[in-house]
């Protein structure tokens, strides 16, 4: 039997009058998982959490923490905490006492307190500031007091929602491996809110993509990354070019698709299910660029195209590549390629793009796509 189940929600739904925010949701979380629920505002990722910490009452479904139905239990007779985004640190109190309070009210005696105390403000970096008030705390100190104020009790469960919304890029970058540190050596399960892929994908060890109430696929950032389910997905998690083809030939390992304009791509044939309509995938990154007279390496998916615009980003160039196929294609050339040929391609340049089949992945259409999505 693989990992204990930390975490388990079985057809969990949630309304709001006719609005329904969480649509029938099926969820394990395993012990001493770092799990997000990433998705766009409205997508029920904050409204999932609250009712796994028990601030909101499901319609339906059942949550069960550690084996146990909690699914009408108050928050506090859950063994869970919650890290929000606003901290809520009482002003009046100190550092020392803001981490102590779980402990105070559950009547701990004073050394057993001052030992939890000292050993949770080391494990946030925070050791010596017990003296001080909230007032006198930058926001990522903040944060981190937050943090041992709900670690300290020992839960089964921390759940955290946006913790770092309010912190600035450089801080947040930060904050992101001290999460990941500190959960791995406190060992205990992180179910993360977050809209932002980047974050997800830092610390995570698996991610749900929400849309609509439900997740359109779950898995580890690398599978997301490399291999989306969905348009959805693609599209989230950073930049993909889609290529919409038929299915013409399946062969033991590729699978060959016509695009419009008749080029035809090759892709794993494990990636396309049924249909023989596709919409083909590949990532900016993995796309080559060649003049038109350079030959293109063997293998290699081939579409001729056009330079339309080319953007110096620093570590990389970014191409808007006109191709055959009548699409525009994003381009990611690390800059330290350009060695191989020279100078940037400028707008208006003939150029070939070259992946390998590999690199290609097929995307089903989107949960409840509509036209207004297109």
């Amino acid at each position: 039997m693989g990992s204990h189940i930390g975490v388990r929600l079985v057809d969990v739904v949630k309304r709001f009058g006719d609005v329904i925010a969480v649509d029938r949701i099926n969820l394990d979380v395993h012990d001493g998982e770092f799990f997000s629920l990433l998705g766009p505002s409205g997508c029920g990722k904050t409204t999932t959490l609250r009712m796994i910490g028990g601030f909101e009452e499901p319609t339906s479904g059942l949550i069960e923490l550690d084996g146990k139905d909690v699914t009408w239990l108050p928050p506090y007779r859950r063994n869970v905490n919650t890290v929000f985004q606003s901290y809520a640190l009482f002003p009046h109190l100190s550092i020392f006492e803001n981490v102590a309070f779980g402990l105070r009210r559950k009547k701990v005696g004073d050394a057993e307190i001052r030992r939890r105390v000292t050993e949770m403000l080391a494990l946030v970096e925070l050791a010596g500031f017990e003296r001080r008030k909230p007032t006198q705390l930058s926001g990522g100190q903040a944060q981190r007091v937050a943090l041992a104020r709900a670690l300290i009790n020992r839960p089964a469960v921390l759940l955290l929602d946006e913790p770092l919304g309010a912190l600035d890029l450089k801080l947040r970058k930060q904050m992101q491996l001290e999460l990941k540190r500190i959960q791995q050596e406190v060992g205990i399960t992180f179910i993360y809110v977050t809209h932002d892929q980047e974050e997800a994908m830092t610390m995570s060890d698996r991610i749900a993509v929400m849309n609509r109430g439900h997740y359109e696929q779950l898995a580890d950032p690398e599978t997301l990354y490399e291999r989306p389910a969905t348009r959805f997905v693609a599209g989230f998690l950073g930049i993909s070019n889609l290529l919409r083809g038929t299915i013409v030939e399946k062969a033991e390992r590729y699978a060959a698709v016509r695009l419009s304009g008749d080029a035809v791509v090759r892709l794993p044939v494990a990636a396309v299910n049924g249909t023989s309509g596709v919409e083909v995938g590949v990532r900016p990154e993995k796309i080559r660029l060649f003049g038109t007279e350079t030959p293109a390496p063997e293998g290699f998916n081939i579409l001729s195209g056009t330079i339309r615009d080319a953007s110096y980003l620093g570590v990389s160039t970014q191409y808007v590549v006109e191709t055959s196929t009548g699409g525009r294609m994003t381009v990611y050339e690390q800059n330290v390629e350009r060695t191989l040929h020279g100078s940037l391609y400028r707008p208006g340049e003939d150029v070939q793009l070259a992946w390998s089949p590999d690199h290609s992945f097929a995307v089903a259409p989107s949960v409840a796509e509509s036209a207004d999505e297109e």
